[in-house]
């Protein structure tokens, strides 16, 4: 009984969650990206000195961000309503939408898997993650303000 109880309790805590609110998951999805970005964003300025611990942190989330960016689970249909800048272009043209978050994804990976060895990599690593976030959010948010 108790390896059946713990087998249970491993299997509740090892499977992936079932979103209540996708909007709610999907805006704390991109405050991260906003967070990890701006610290990169620091260096290319020279807010922040370049610190390859930082870097490697950020590229992290960015990763386990894009590879945790499940369109089915975050972009149901529905949820275009509510509190949300996320444009009916998403369901529009989901195929699309899902191309998107696939380059993101990949490139995420490849960026991890290599990062920046200096500031000067940083901005470039930026630009080319800050031409992701930007490709997407202009077709598929809406503009606040």
């Amino acid at each position: 009984m108790k390896k059946l109880l713990l087998a249970i309790s491993l299997l509740a805590l090892t499977a992936p969650a079932v979103s209540a609110d996708p909007i709610a998951d999907r805006k704390a999805l991109m405050k991260a990206n906003g967070k990890a970005i701006g610290q990169l964003v620091a260096i290319t300025k020279g807010e922040a000195p370049f610190d390859a611990a930082v870097v490697l942190a950020a590229l992290q989330t960015l990763n386990d961000d894009a590879q945790n960016l499940d369109v089915a689970v975050l972009f149901p249909a529905g949820s275009d309503k509510g509190d949300t800048t996320a444009s009916p272009k998403i369901w529009e043209d989901m195929a699309g939408f899902q191309a998107k978050a696939d380059k993101f994804r990949t490139d995420a990976a490849a960026t991890l898997a290599a990062p920046p060895a200096d500031a000067d990599g940083v901005k470039a690593t930026v630009g080319a993650i800050g031409a992701n976030c930007g490709g997407c959010h202009e077709t598929f948010r809406i503009k606040k303000g």
